[in-house]
């Protein structure tokens, strides 16, 4: 019986973890679509995403 309570403990602890991934998995998701859209109006006011990108990857490399 103690054999039986743990594996489903560990069961529900991965379980646990596995829907953690998943709804992080969506916000990431999400916030990659909001970065896209935000690349998109600044092209549509005449920003050139390419250097954008460039910048924000220069950006990180000097946090």
């Amino acid at each position: 019986m103690v054999a039986n309570d743990a594996g489903e403990v560990s069961g529900k602890r991965l379980k646990s973890f596995i829907e953690r991934v998943e709804r992080l998995e969506e916000e990431k998701a999400a916030i990659a679509e909001d970065v896209r859209d935000v690349y998109g109006e600044a092209k549509a006011s005449g920003f050139d995403p390419k250097i954008m990108r460039k910048i924000v990857s220069l950006r990180k490399t000097n946090l």
